[in-house]
């Protein structure tokens, strides 16, 4: 793979643009998250966002054309096959005053005011966001959905910001066969 930054994905053998911008991928991932929307649409809602030539994507078919979009979303690494389930700690519509400035300090510019910001670039800097307010919240997400018990300073810090940490939230048996039709 190289130090390149993929912003074209290979779907049943041809190859197609794909928009790598990471706003353009996490409004996919709100898409697919959507539980308003029938799944067909979110899938090709989703698709719809990442392919620039969405249309010609019924020549080589949605479901290729959507593996290729989460092994892309996946960093270019193969999507597993049984994934156990898991806990949203991560809520990426409503953290978004959490994980700027976070993903900021470790960019050293502000991620929302670029023009472009490849989503590899962007998870590489969520991935290593240090201590600090969003980490602190995550933390006691992560505590909490496992049922384990918060220290005094974490529920003190819990009480007086309940509205960042929210309650703990499972995926639906719905959304869990869907994620885990799509190896993600």
């Amino acid at each position: 793979m190289g130090w390149g930054l993929p912003t074209t994905v290979e779907v049943a053998g041809q190859t197609f643009a794909i928009r790598s911008d990471y706003r353009a991928v996490l409004d996919a991932i709100d898409a697919l998250q959507d539980e308003e929307l029938p799944q067909a649409w979110r899938l090709s809602t989703c698709l719809k966002i990442l392919f620039p030539e969405y249309e010609k994507l019924s020549e080589v078919g949605a479901e290729a054309a959507l593996r290729a979009a989460m092994e892309f979303i996946n960093l270019g690494r193969p999507l597993p096959e049984n994934q156990p389930e898991r806990i949203a700690l991560v809520h990426w519509d409503t953290d978004v005053q959490l994980i700027a400035p976070a993903v900021d300090k470790v960019l050293g510019y502000s991620c929302r005011a670029c023009a472009y910001l490849h989503w590899w670039d962007f998870v590489g800097a969520f991935q290593n966001i240090g201590k600090g307010l969003f980490a602190q919240v995550v933390a006691i997400r992560d505590k909490r959905a496992r049922g384990q018990a918060l220290d005094k300073a974490e529920r003190a810090f819990a009480r007086e910001n309940e509205e960042l940490i929210g309650p703990v939230t499972r995926l639906t048996k719905e959304e869990e066969e869907f994620f885990r039709r799509l190896g993600v």
